[in-house]
């Protein structure tokens, strides 16, 4: 038989399956109460007005035709229309030649990954990270080094290497953090564009949760603070991502990049390349739909979700161990604990699911350069109240036997 291994390119051995695809065999399971998928909830989808904007699209016969053909690969114009005027509405001026449309947002972050990453060029990203940005990035043999927070001593001069190079780019989620659930002050972005400065280096921004916040005051997007301060979006070096995975629904695969319009020309070429485009009838649903669904959409789900992150707040309150830590999330999906410093939660999710029937993501998943061994991630996107008290009493349960 053939060894195809041996045929693989070298950057192949940086492709791993990622624990939460690993634990989506866990989650089918009736048995158990998972914490660890990070979706949304399709009890909530908006099924019949997404159907009813399919068939208007189809019941019209012109449109019909344009919808089921291929169409551009920077994005239908009608969608570029509405995400430019969407984006300027929320404080960035900007044109529909600023954006580009994605299959979903995960392919904006490869897309970027192509463009900007040489092998052993180095990436910026927080630790914890996002691990789809982590994988997104492997594939162009990269090494990763941790983006300055708050109690960072290191000059910038110190992310430099061999010959002064500089790192390519940071990567940063400032809404609702995957995994921790952390947003960023203003006083943070405006830090990080200083440090981006200082460096002359872009920031990648994704921001998937952005409608999903519960309490707190929101804050200026990145690319907000930026485009105001380099005198407009083109000027500006942040790259934007966004989705409409949680704002309507993750199956139509669509997101976007926005941000200078001579690097969105580029990230398209990239794009063409890949797939020719995105799906030319999800796009025009979407355009028709989007105004009056997104801000319907966060209407409906905020408040299921707000409960459903005062639950297990309440619960870890409740439940956890002394020496355990969590933070306190103003939205999104996630809660990121941190147990005693001997725990490791690779080694206990067996134990969680076999004998607490509970599952989780171990925090080790979510560092880079490795770290996080005591850590784990919780969702508490697809579990009600009941569920999440009774399984966080079970896993609590369980770790005070560690």
């Amino acid at each position: 038989m053939t060894n195809w291994s041996s045929h693989y390119a070298r950057r192949a051995a940086r492709m791993e399956s990622a624990e939460v695809r690993d634990l989506l065999a866990v989650f089918a399971r009736k048995d158990i109460t998972s914490f660890a998928g990070g979706i949304p909830d399709p009890s909530l989808f908006p099924t019949e007005a997404i159907a009813a904007a399919y068939a208007a699209v189809l019941a019209d016969p012109k449109r019909a035709a344009a919808a089921l053909q291929y169409s551009v690969p920077e994005g239908h114009p009608s969608l570029r229309r509405w995400l430019a005027a969407d984006m300027t509405a929320r404080g960035t001026p900007c044109a529909p030649e600023n954006v580009l449309v994605t299959n979903g947002s995960q392919q904006a972050l490869d897309t970027i990954g192509k463009l900007f990453i040489s092998e052993r060029e180095t990436v910026l990203v927080s630790a914890p990270t996002f691990l789809g940005a982590v994988q997104a990035f492997n594939a162009y043999e990269p090494r990763f080094d941790e983006l300055p927070g708050p109690e960072s001593n290191r000059t910038p001069d110190s992310f430099r290497g061999p010959g002064g190079a500089r790192p390519k780019f940071g990567y940063v989620m400032p809404e609702f953090e995957n995994p921790t659930g952390r947003t960023l002050t203003r006083a943070e972005r405006l830090r990080l564009l200083d440090f981006a400065e200082t460096l002359d280096i872009p920031l990648v921004e994704d921001s998937p949760y952005e409608t999903l916040r519960y309490s707190g005051q929101a804050v200026p997007l990145l690319l907000t603070l930026a485009a105001a301060r380099a005198g407009g979006i083109d000027a500006c070096r942040v790259l934007h991502c966004g989705t409409f995975s949680k704002s309507i629904v993750p199956g139509l695969r669509v997101g976007w990049v926005i941000g200078p319009r001579a690097v969105i020309e580029r990230l398209m070429l990239a794009k063409q390349a890949a797939d020719i485009q995105t799906s030319t009838i999800n796009q025009m649903v979407l355009a028709d739909i989007a105004g009056a669904m997104v801000p319907a959409q966060a209407e409906k789900v905020r408040p299921i979700y707000r409960a459903r992150r005062d639950a297990m707040l309440a619960a870890l309150r409740a439940h956890m161990p002394p020496g355990v830590t969590w933070t306190e999330p103003e939205g999104g999906f996630f809660i990121w604990v941190a147990l005693p410093d001997h725990i490791d939660t690779s080694a206990l999710l067996k134990r969680a699911v076999d004998e607490a029937r509970v599952a989780y993501v171990p925090g080790s998943a979510f560092f880079a350069g490795g770290g996080g061994r005591n850590m784990l991630r919780l969702s508490f996107s697809v579990t009600n109240e009941t569920e999440i008290a009774e399984g966080m009493s079970r896993l609590a349960a369980l770790i005070r036997t560690e």
